[in-house]
């Protein structure tokens, strides 16, 4: 008994300018709400993409609240203070430091991985470090297919984040996220990419 081998489909051109080409960080951010549906939307769909065996460490926090953003923005730096005041919402992408703890549920053919990484605090760290930077490209990725602009930041007091949102030590922030729709002049110019000739080798 035989079976066709799988073919996938690939995105049309209007796919890759939405989430490559013509996407762009926003700087600036419109008054319109994003809904919690939104919000919630985004990390079903990034959640999906691979991790080093399916550890997913990523974390998120979103801000939204004139009370959160008034905790947020003392650890921003001067020129992202404004930012993050005008976005709808922010996300705080962190690491979760014991991430491990999950493994027997999320990587069940191998329960003893656990073990291994409550050993090895160095190791530990590295991997959710690894892993987290995938998953934050990851969500900035499913902002943008969620029809919204992503603004990541990484210009933060990331001590005094973890103090003031994650004092018990746990999570680590990565990186902040400003979340709506465009404002007016949001994009500054397009940057030179490098060219394939500069990056990309054949063996």
């Amino acid at each position: 008994m035989s079976s066709a081998l799988e073919t996938l489909d690939s995105l049309d051109e209007a796919g890759r300018a939405l989430l490559f080409t013509n996407a762009r960080t926003a700087n600036t951010f419109a008054d319109t709400p994003v809904s919690d549906e939104e919000l919630a939307g985004i990390w079903e769909l990034a959640k999906w993409a691979p991790t080093m065996a399916n550890t997913q460490p990523l974390r998120v926090l979103y801000v939204r609240t004139p009370e959160g953003k008034a905790r947020l923005v003392q650890h921003m730096s001067e020129g992202n203070k404004a930012k993050v005041l005008a976005a709808p919402a922010v996300a705080v992408l962190a690491l979760d430091s014991r991430f491990h703890e999950h493994i027997p549920t999320i990587f069940p053919i191998n329960p003893a991985m656990k073990d291994m990484f409550d050993a090895n605090e160095e190791l530990r760290i590295g991997a959710a470090a690894y892993s987290s930077a995938l998953q934050a490209g990851y969500f900035i990725l499913a902002v943008r297919a969620a029809g919204l602009a992503a603004g990541p930041m990484a210009g933060f007091d990331k001590t005094g984040i973890d103090a003031e949102f994650f004092p018990d030590g746990r999570f680590r922030s990565t990186l902040v996220v400003n979340i709506g729709h465009p404002g007016e002049s949001p994009w500054f110019d397009r940057l030179p990419r490098l060219d394939h000739s500069e990056v990309v080798q054949w063996a």
